[in-house]
């Protein structure tokens, strides 16, 4: 066979392949058996192997890799993706409709109705009617350029006729069986089983060996697309066009004439809901006009022209096997019911936590009892209520224990709390916990330290306290001798324990693990008193004065410093070489509307994160507070703003959205 030959043969063979590919995944209708698909699939891998130059990124042997992605680059998205407001009840639709109505000023409007898929938003960009970039939402601006994993998935084209420059949004998700399926081989092979299906599907996508991601059946629906190269006048029209084009597109949405149309609809696919094959949590609702949406735009990160009903959280009753007392890293004791698993939501729940014993006598909760069950928001899940079934009352009383379940020390719980606490501080599940609060991501960072490896170095005696992570170092030897530890990974893991000492003082102060003080809480201490030494000497009424420091954290900072074996800790975490200064920042330019001012922030921005907003207010000036009152002057609201946004609007406190307040930093 020459190339030219070969040229046309492989032409053919993509296209039969890419077919049946169409009817099997996205039609449901296939017209080949899997053997004859099989030997179309080798035939065409065996002439691209004779012919290498007749390869091509859009042929179906490429779609999964053979080199797995070391990092996932990212992506701005050309245009925005948006994330809707939700609402929870009619009346909260009724406020959309009304707003609809008025913005549109008389106009006639409609809506379609869409499913509200629980899974991960990707866009699809194309070049010349190939595939060229997936990317993963993200921020909304930015997301992760996934595009060999997205590949794998058979549903989505590689190569589209009809249209060059175009882009394609949709929902990458897991069907209901095959997350189960998954489960049951994670068992077998002794792996930790996952929660739910969304999760499974993002977790899938940013792994880095597409031929894994190849293993999981992941699906993908269309429901946008987006090019300067057509017009379309409505969204109905849109999905249509995405049909045309063979994506797949969900058969169940509905153009709806009016909002009660819309509730109508909302209800039957809330009573369909268990049905579907797929995990939904709720019905979009969009203005059906192209041109309407375009004219009513959007307001911080969601458009005005949609909203998403979310379903009411989904309920099931199972028994309580047993109540379990967890340890955490400043000894609170928190009851969790150990339960008959049950699938409720998506996922199997076996536990639930009880917060603490108050809550446990509020239920009257005891081992053997039948409970009502709930996952609020269909993400945690917690006991509503007991459910007698005429065995409640033979049950024993749930006690209270008197010791630790790991240390067997006697619990004590102070006068004006609610809680139980384990007083010693070398009890292993604290020490465990100190540990693993000490090396997260916020705090000092130390990639390789996970929950299971600090355990197993806890057992081994290499670890008591956090200082002992700075002398992992000594231990190189024995590190290298464990079953499943490398030299790569061992040095890695060196490496990045050097590599924390360079994090900043507000790092290290947050790590620490003292009582009451979080992450901004740190920062505020040490923009306020620069060192560790002057924190450690400062009074209680020194604290105070710092803004947003009260009583009950100045008391558990005075009681953290005066501890002789906290001062022990912080010797050695200072001859270690962590930062115990902070470092001398250049000033932000600061404004007159700013300075002094308190923001409250609320939302999702679409441009900045929170970090950053709370940093360059703070830079300008200004003050962040957590909570809403009088003293407050702006809040800064965006996506999916809550109980703040609408406090502020009881007390009359300027809104301002993430443009407006951009203009307060660069004012013309």
């Amino acid at each position: 066979m020459d190339i030219k030959s070969a040229g046309r043969k492989v032409a053919e063979l993509r296209r039969k392949i890419t077919d049946a590919d169409y009817k099997y995944y996205v039609l449901n209708q296939p017209d080949i058996d899997d053997y004859k698909y099989d030997m179309l699939f080798t035939e065409l891998r065996k002439i691209e192997k004779e012919f290498p130059s007749l390869i091509t990124a859009d042929s179906p042997t490429q779609r999964v890799s053979e080199t797995p992605t070391k990092k996932f680059d990212t992506v701005v998205h050309n245009t925005p993706m948006l994330s809707l407001s939700n609402s929870y009840d009619f009346s909260d639709l009724d406020d959309f409709d009304r707003r609809i109505k008025n913005a549109l000023n008389g106009e006639k409007y409609e809506y379609v109705c869409e499913l509200k898929f629980d899974g991960l938003a990707v866009s699809l960009t194309y070049r010349n009617g190939k595939l060229a970039t997936g990317a993963t939402r993200g921020d909304g601006t930015v997301g992760d350029n996934v595009t060999s994993n997205l590949k794998t998935i058979r549903s989505i084209p590689l190569k589209v006729e009809g249209i060059d420059e175009f882009e394609v949004r949709g929902e990458v998700f897991i069907k209901k069986d095959d997350f189960i399926k998954i489960n049951q081989d994670q068992e077998r092979n002794g792996e930790k089983v996952f929660a739910n299906p969304r999760n499974t599907a993002a977790g899938t996508l940013k792994q880095k060996d597409s031929k894994m991601v190849a293993s999981r059946p992941l699906n993908f629906f269309a429901y946008q697309v987006i090019s300067d190269n057509i017009s379309l006048p409505t969204q109905f029209e849109n999905l249509e066009m995405l049909r045309q084009l063979r994506f797949p597109v969900n058969d169940k949405f509905k153009i709806a004439g009016n909002i009660e149309i819309v509730k109508d609809y909302c209800n039957q696919i809330e009573n369909i809901r268990d049905e579907l094959p797929y995990e939904i949590d709720g019905v979009v609702v969009k203005l059906n006009s192209l041109n309407q949406q375009i004219r009513l735009g959007s307001v911080s990160r969601s458009p005005r022209w949609a909203i998403a009903y979310k379903f009411k959280a989904r309920q099931q009753i199972t028994k309580v096997k047993d109540i379990k007392l967890q340890v955490g890293r400043i000894g609170t004791i928190t009851p969790v019911a150990e339960l008959e698993p049950v699938f409720l939501a998506g996922s199997t729940i076996s536990r639930a936590t009880l917060h603490n014993f108050d809550e446990i006598q509020r239920l009257d909760l005891r081992i053997g009892d039948y409970v009502k069950i709930e996952k609020g928001g269909d993400v945690i899940p917690k006991i509503i209520s007991v459910e007698d079934k005429g065995n409640h009352g033979s049950l024993p009383k749930f006690t209270f224990p008197e010791i630790c379940p790991v240390c067997a020390t006697k619990l004590f719980k102070p006068d004006d709390e609610v809680n139980y606490y384990c007083p010693n501080f070398n009890c292993k599940a604290q020490v465990k916990g100190r540990l693993e609060h000490f090396v997260s991501r916020n705090a000092m960072d130390v990639e390789g330290l996970g929950e299971n490896i600090i355990e197993l170095f806890i057992n081994l005696g290499y670890l008591s306290d956090v200082a002992d992570i700075y002398d992992l170092h000594r231990k190189e030897k024995e590190l290298k001798s464990i079953e499943g530890f490398g030299e790569k990974s061992v040095n890695n893991l060196l490496s990045s324990i050097e590599n924390s000492k360079q994090r900043p003082f507000e790092k290290v102060l947050f790590a620490l693990g003292i009582r009451h003080i979080g992450e901004r809480s740190a920062k505020l201490l040490a923009d306020h008193f620069k060192s560790m030494d002057a924190i450690a000497g400062a009074s209680q009424s020194e604290l105070n004065e710092v803004y947003e420091i009260g009583f009950k954290m100045s008391e558990s900072i005075v009681t953290f410093f005066s501890d002789e074996k906290s001062k022990s800790l912080l010797n050695r975490l200072k001859s270690a070489g962590l930062k115990f200064e902070q470092e001398v920042r250049q000033p932000g330019q600061r404004y007159e509307n700013i300075i002094g001012k308190v923001f409250v922030l609320t939302g999702t921005l679409p441009g900045l994160k929170r970090e950053q907003a709370k940093e360059l207010i703070e830079n300008a000036g200004g003050k962040v507070s957590s909570s809403v009152s009088k003293k407050t002057d702006f809040v800064l609201a965006g996506a999916d703003a809550g109980s703040k946004l609408k406090k502020a609007e009881e007390l009359g406190i300027k809104i301002l959205s993430e443009d407006e307040f951009r203009k307060m930093l660069h004012p013309s």
